[in-house]
């Protein structure tokens, strides 16, 4: 098994690390009740607007994210580390069905966003979509060269983090007609599912991070 590699497939790795971080599903009951009376011209105009916003903060993160762990003096499997931990909490959040800042607002952002038109900025670009966890993993995928010593490499993660926000913007256009066909228990049950993966994945990087402090210290 090598670095990061759990399954098989290191793509299907990737592709499942960027859809749990950033949750379409998790996103639609509550870009549903933050846009609770709004027309559907306007709730359509802030999800474009939230998810194009999103696409541009994990963006600059993807391509900045090995420049920015320099200038902060991080090395890389430290981060691996600290990644994986911030991961495995967001899991154990997902697995218990609750909600944290990890991937949901705080009930006083919460009543901020409520009381404004735009909810495209805050709290909805960030940090529901580009939130904590969905940084991290972008980081943890990308950091380390464009080879990607870790993951599949800068271009593939681009790729599939394009393909999971378009699978957002289409759970956030369509966010009534998925809750009523799930309903909170199914999304709770998906949530579930995908927090234990999640669970497995951040383990593997904590696992990494530690191996490669061990070998630069020659153990």
């Amino acid at each position: 098994m090598g670095d990061f590699e759990i399954g098989s497939n290191v793509y299907l790795n990737t592709f499942m690390l960027l859809f749990v971080a950033v949750d379409p599903v998790g996103l639609a009951p509550v870009f549903l009740a933050l846009t609770q009376g709004t027309e559907w011209a306007h709730r359509r105009a802030m999800a474009v607007k939230g998810v194009a916003l999103a696409a541009a903060i994990l963006l600059g993160f993807a391509l900045a994210g090995d420049r920015l762990l320099q200038a902060l003096g991080i090395g890389l499997p430290a981060f691996r580390i600290a990644g994986g931990l911030l991961l495995f909490l967001l899991a154990i959040d997902m697995v218990f069905a609750r909600q944290s800042g990890l991937r949901s607002t705080t009930v006083g952002e919460q009543h901020e966003a409520e009381a404004k038109q735009d909810i495209s900025v805050f709290p909805l670009a960030f940090p529901l979509i580009a939130g904590p966890g969905a940084l991290t993993t972008v980081l943890l995928l990308t950091a380390g060269g464009p080879a990607g010593s870790q993951g599949p490499g800068l271009g593939p993660v681009l790729a599939l983090l394009a393909a999971i926000l378009g699978l957002t913007l289409l759970s956030l256009l369509s966010a009534g007609w998925l809750l009523s066909r799930l309903g909170v228990t199914g999304a709770n049950v998906i949530s579930r599912l995908l927090g234990l993966m999640l669970a497995a994945l951040a383990v593997q990087f904590v696992v990494d991070g530690v191996l490669a402090v061990m070998r630069m210290g020659g153990y």
